[in-house]
């Protein structure tokens, strides 16, 4: 998993709240188990029209907020089934961090669980962010290590994590890498209950 510590860019502001799962990855583009490639899903009826052309006023499709790293959104974002893929599309295309005022549970989960950093933020906060981000012209900094948000004006937003999910996004460990910080533990004990216990060697 890419470790996250700072992250430097452009915000793009999406006023909505209850945005669903459904709405970040629709259910016909679940078909694969693997991560890349779900960026071209990704909130697919907002960029596209029924022809398949994009939609000029989406904010994800206008030249100013091509290669944005950070989205603004409303409150209960994620919110709907607990489909994994919605995280994984919003890395695939390049969303490394989504602020809101709340976000649904599961979906919260799965963004520490893949990398992508969700950050919760008073709703006056949130919107004094999507003003600022209006444009998409100016930078943006998510600072992980001093828990800031910092707007082009300057103005500093602190955030809450979790300690843990704090370290396994600095250091870039999801549940796998984490298990194997121990492997030697692991190596220890699996040599000890072979001698112990050879039965259960035998398959």
């Amino acid at each position: 998993m890419q470790a996250f510590t700072r992250l430097d860019s452009r915000a793009a502001p999406l006023n909505q709240t209850n945005i669903d799962t459904d709405q970040i990855i629709p259910a016909r583009f679940l078909k694969t188990v693997e991560r890349e490639g779900l960026g071209k899903g990704l909130f697919h009826a907002f960029r596209y029209d029924e022809n398949g052309a994009e939609r000029t006023d989406f904010v994800l499709n206008r030249p100013e907020y091509k290669g944005t790293s950070i989205l603004v959104a409303g409150d209960n974002f994620g919110c709907g089934s607990s489909r994994e893929h919605a995280p994984w599309a919003l890395m695939d295309f390049g969303i490394r961090c989504v602020i809101a005022p709340s976000f649904a549970d599961i979906f919260n989960n799965n963004c520490f669980n893949n990398g992508l950093l969700p950050i919760v933020l008073p709703v006056d906060q949130v919107n004094a962010l999507m003003d600022e981000a209006k444009g998409g012209n100016h930078v943006f900094t998510v600072d992980l290590e001093s828990q800031t948000v910092t707007a082009p004006s300057g103005k500093s937003y602190g955030f809450d994590i979790d300690p843990g999910r704090k370290e396994k996004l600095l250091k870039g460990l999801d549940a796998i890498g984490e298990t194997l910080q121990h492997a030697g533990d692991i190596d220890v004990f699996e040599s000890k209950r072979a001698i112990g216990q050879p039965w259960l060697e035998q398959a």
